[in-house]
């Protein structure tokens, strides 16, 4: 009789896990907004299979990132947590710096309106992952594709992974989508010529076939469609005759990875349907970030979010706001489409509730979306995003972070109004999807409210972001912008009032560095200051060309006649430059003691190149 119970009971059990969801979790790297067909905003691009993959479940039409870029986004769903709970809110993590805690100093250079913040370099071993959970419940887990949070001991091996291919920390596929790969672990094609991304989808499929009569969580992190910006070339060819020129998107070699990105997600629903596994794989598309508009490939942007404000690496929702679509077998209805709120860290509570794993007893910063999933309204009122740091790229924002509620977002500029207050915008999506209508001013007490919110968030979160700089000076933070600096000890500062520059040292130590912001092009050039000195003396013009060595050299100098005390002069010094001009510098040839300067500029004839910000 005993031997019997034990028997039903493993029976029971047998069946259970049998009918346990399997898990397919695909992320797309940098694939922005507007880069597939779910939301009519190309024309250029083809995702057949997303769509396919839209027919079968539900597509969300606000899903968002809590950063705009990869590394924090992949940790927030992996842990359930917020980038701003973790401090790992930049992409980092194949940087040598160990980095755990992210920190922000107290002071900084005058220049600097922010204090330095650095961020976490790693995926912490101190949180629960995702596959920890459930392997931990009987899952077979796998990770295939791009990781960069970090290499051993912080690789998908030791965070609760089986599997691990090509087990590559790195931001990028390992030189090349097409082979051959330039992988340090010895990572190889099979064929010549072949792409990663089909290698990938291939490894996969293998692991689908030798785990399909267990429960598995796949997580499939797509390289494409991040730099390096190739394909195969004869989509590349293919595109080249759909190409408008008008259109922003307009890169043949983009279209054609988004091409290679689709028809790999096609190989895993063929691979499903196969073997007979569609009926209970819950399966999961999104991006970590929107799509590229800085780099440069086929002579533009990789490609653009519009009618979405801006891209990766900032704050706009072109960087945030990401296609995604869920299936869950029995719970999403086939071709459904929400507006509700959807933001990465989600899908780490939502996950485990359907494979019925406990969460773990930490804070986590997701929500369960199982109502949004049967179509309910969720019980949610916003969502936030947060980036501590400024780049370089176009449309930029300093350190920022978002606050959502319905169809309002309030950013706010991180101790980026006067005196280290913080600044505030407000924007009505509904009306003004690209953000450029600021109704702050009109609605005082929606900008309020949702600003405390925002501050909520933070304190709740523990965020830590850049702090207002106590030495913080405008005139150098003016002078910097221009790419203007002392050299050799010497000082320089602005008035306010007047915009006269004063250069003070010792000795013939009175020399300025200018990087020229816009590079000038090369030609016949005209460099022209207006200036006033106690001291009789001459300038020395050097200047810089570009990938010219040594930066400077007496070939690229010029003497100014010599100019008078105590007068307010205009030199003019001619030059010619055969490439194009980074930098130049300033020596004025005298006694110490003070120079003031009122206009310095680079024309080419009438035309003026380049003058100085003050």
């Amino acid at each position: 009789m005993r031997l019997l119970t034990l028997l039903l009971a493993l029976a029971t059990l047998t069946a259970s896990a049998a009918e346990r969801p399997n898990i397919l979790f695909i992320l797309a790297d940098d694939l922005g907004w507007s880069d597939t067909t779910l939301y009519g905003q190309t024309a250029l691009y083809e995702t057949p299979n997303l769509e396919r993959l839209a027919a079968m479940g539900m597509t969300f039409t606000r899903a968002y990132t809590p950063n705009p870029l990869c590394s924090p986004t992949r940790s927030s769903i992996l842990t359930g947590k917020h980038p701003a709970r973790t401090g790992l809110t930049a992409p980092n993590c194949h940087t040598p710096p160990i980095i755990l805690e992210a920190k922000a100093e107290e002071t900084a250079p005058p220049h600097q309106k922010l204090t330095r913040y650095t961020s976490v370099t790693r995926l912490d071993p101190k949180y629960d992952t995702l596959a920890e959970l459930l392997r931990a419940d009987g899952y077979a887990t796998a990770h295939f594709g791009k990781w960069h949070l970090g290499a051993p001991p912080y690789s998908p091996l030791e965070n609760g992974f089986e599997i691990d291919v090509p087990h590559h920390p790195g931001p990028g596929p390992a030189g090349s989508f097409i082979a051959p790969w330039k992988f340090k672990n010895g990572f190889k094609e099979k064929v010549p010529g072949e792409h990663i991304e089909d290698r990938i989808g291939d490894e996969a499929v293998a692991f689908l076939e030798q785990h399909k009569d267990e429960p598995f969580f796949l997580n499939y992190w797509q390289f494409s469609v991040h730099a390096p910006f190739d394909a195969k070339p004869d989509l590349i060819e293919k595109y080249r005759s759909k190409i408008d020129p008008n259109d922003a998107q307009r890169s043949p070699t983009y279209a054609a990875m988004v091409q290679s990105l689709d028809e790999n997600v096609g190989k895993m629903l063929d691979a499903l349907d196969r073997l007979e596994l569609t009926g209970n794989t819950i399966i999961v598309f999104t991006s970590d970030n929107g799509g590229n508009m800085y780099n440069e490939v086929d002579g533009t942007t990789p490609t653009s979010n519009r009618p979405l404000r801006g891209g990766k690496a900032n704050n706009w929702d072109g960087g945030v706001r990401v296609p995604t679509v869920v299936v869950a077998p029995g719970i999403t209805e086939p071709g459904s489409i929400s507006d509700q709120f959807v933001i990465s860290q989600d899908f780490y509570p939502t996950l485990l509730g359907l494979a019925g794993v406990d969460l773990p007893e930490t804070e986590l910063d997701g929500i369960d979306l199982r109502a949004t999933f049967e179509g309910k309204p969720q019980d949610r009122e916003r969502i936030f995003t947060f980036f501590p740091h400024s780049t370089k790229v176009p449309d930029t924002l300093p350190p920022s972070a978002a606050a959502y509620e319905g169809d309002w977002k309030l950013l706010r500029l991180l101790h980026h109004g006067e005196n280290g207050v913080h600044e505030d915008f407000l924007f009505h999506l509904a009306d003004d999807i690209g953000e450029r209508n600021d109704l702050a001013a009109a609605k005082p007490d929606r900008a309020a409210a949702m600003a405390k919110a925002l501050e909520r968030f933070l304190a709740d979160t523990g965020a830590v972001y850049p702090l207002a700089n106590p030495n913080y000076d405008p005139a150098a933070a003016l002078l910097n912008e221009s790419g203007i600096s002392p050299l050799l000890g010497a000082t320089l500062a602005v008035d306010d009032t007047s915009g006269i520059a004063t250069l003070a040292g010792e000795g013939p130590n009175l020399k300025l560095n200018l990087t020229l912001k816009p590079e000038v092009a090369p030609g016949d050039l005209t460099f022209t200051i207006k200036f006033r000195s106690p001291a009789e003396g001459r300038i020395d013009l050097r200047w810089a060309e570009k990938g010219v060595k040594p930066l400077y050299f007496n070939t690229r100098l010029k003497h100014s006649k010599r100019y008078a005390a105590d007068a307010w002069i205009e030199l003019r010094i001619p030059f010619a430059a055969e490439k194009a001009v980074t930098q130049m510098r300033v020596d004025f040839m005298q006694p110490g003691g003070i120079v003031e300067i009122d206009t310095m500029q680079v024309t080419a004839g009438s035309e003026v190149m380049w003058k100085a910000g003050f």
